[in-house]
């Protein structure tokens, strides 16, 4: 779909402003389940279902998703546990416009291709419904500002679904910060370095395809997300790493992102994989990818912090996030799992994380152990859809929101444009304008959270 269609669809050109932001258009009572309905029910969307299924507190309402595949599975998926039916809306590419329109529906969930995101998005928004969405939430600044603007004009609360700002070592590394442990905050490393070759190559439902096939002739994000390095040099995958280290820094909350720059190597490795899988003859074996193999960025603070973010999906390697948490009294790297604590650690030694994180193990983590073993990414995925679930019950703003969303969204869009120009350093808007400075922590301060 072009994207002049989707803006002619969603119209989300020239939307004014209110200045509410904190007002909710949703009359929830706390003694009924939350209804929530789903955009996009392909792999990653199943997840968010099965992870609601086990939540007596829920009702799932209705699915939306062009795909019969998808929506046979999820529908199996749902009986399967002696759930209701929900409604289906599979009528083409836009029948998630009538789903958002039902008054049944409390919150939205959304897990489609990267493109589809604020489009929908908007739609579940304007429509008065708590909006959840997967990362990244948009690919321009255009579509992050579109974002911002929508919340503000209808006062619908919107939520990145970040799931590694729960892992368990990063909050327990935020609780360590917050404590003090750390001393003042000057650095962070992160990024997101997993080999996805196999993910964005594979032969679909096709055996006579080669292992080397993307787009139509693909399956599941191979229909899509490969595209991505075709057209694209940047870092377009920036919220795993990113997201964390922003609450590290109290992103939005009385710090904000200034200033990036970033730099591209040259791009090799995907074709390098076509042509030892599929041969040097293979019509994918012509194509230019445009995204460099490693991308780093280096992300300023307007409370003097750096960040350094890589982007590495095309290579062969194991999977890592590099975080890298230091400031005046220490430091902590997951790659290794390993802290030094001046005046703690032996002098000039490493200790092990592990005691570190079970004496600091965030309050969530401790309280809510048990429930997160059924969920993915170990555990994860349970408190970031806990959280939006808390949210919608208690009325209140989510604690990764609109400003979160676009902050850590934009960095793809800037990041592109300072390879583009030659590495130049690239200014973040201020989604908050100016709110920033007041505003006061919320995530993980509290059970719901």
């Amino acid at each position: 779909m072009k994207r002049r269609d989707f803006l002619e669809r969603t119209s989300i050109a020239g939307l004014g402003l209110a200045v509410n932001t904190s007002k909710l258009v949703l009359p929830i009572q706390a003694d009924k389940k939350v209804r929530l309905a789903f955009i996009g029910v392909g792999e990653r969307g199943r997840s968010h279902v099965e992870q609601c299924m086990y939540r007596p507190d829920v009702e799932i309402v209705a699915i939306a998703d062009p795909d019969a595949f998808a929506i046979a599975e999820t529908k199996k998926m749902i009986l399967a546990a002696n759930r209701k039916e929900p409604a289906i809306y599979a009528n083409g590419n836009f029948d998630f416009e009538n789903m958002v329109k039902r008054d049944d529906i409390d919150g939205v969930i959304i897990s489609t291709p990267w493109r589809w995101h604020t489009p929908q998005a908007i739609s579940s928004m304007k429509a008065g419904k708590y909006t959840a969405v997967e990362v990244p939430v948009a690919v321009t600044m255009e579509e992050c500002w579109d974002l911002v603007r929508t919340h503000e004009e209808t006062s619908s609360h919107f939520m990145i679904l970040e799931n590694v700002c729960y892992r368990r070592d990063v909050i327990a590394a935020l609780n360590m910060i917050r404590k003090g442990i750390f001393g003042e905050m000057v650095y962070a490393h992160c990024g997101y370095e997993h080999d996805l070759r196999e993910v964005k190559f594979n032969n679909g439902n096709n055996p006579a395809n080669t292992e080397v096939e993307f787009g139509e002739k693909a399956y599941s994000e191979a229909k899509w997300r490969t595209l991505e390095s075709v057209t694209r040099n940047g870092d377009i995958y920036p919220t795993h790493g990113l997201g964390p280290v922003s609450e590290w820094f109290n992103i939005n909350r009385g710090n904000r992102f200034t200033h990036l720059t970033s730099t591209a190597t040259k791009a090799r490795g995907l074709h390098n994989y076509i042509v030892e899988k599929g041969g040097v003859n293979h019509p994918n074996a012509n194509v230019n990818f445009k995204l460099g193999d490693v991308v780093t960025t280096v992300i300023q603070c307007h409370n003097g912090e750096n960040i350094v973010m890589m982007h590495d999906t095309n290579l062969p390697r194991p999977y890592s996030l590099g975080f890298r948490a230091q400031g005046t009294k220490g430091i902590w790297e997951d790659e290794g799992s390993r802290i030094f604590i001046e005046g703690t650690s032996p002098a000039h030694k490493w200790e092990d994380w592990k005691p570190y994180q079970a004496k600091h193990d965030h309050p969530l983590w401790a309280k809510f152990e048990k429930d997160a073993e059924n969920a993915g990414h170990g555990g994860m995925d349970f408190f970031v859809i806990r959280a939006f679930i808390e949210s919608i019950k208690r009325k209140v703003a989510p604690p990764l929101d609109v400003y979160d969303a676009a902050s850590l969204s934009v960095v793809s869009h800037l990041s592109e444009r300072s390879i583009a120009e030659g590495s130049t350093p690239q200014a973040f808007p201020d989604f908050t304008k100016g709110k920033w400075k007041t505003n006061q922590p919320i995530f993980g301060l509290n059970d719901a959270f």
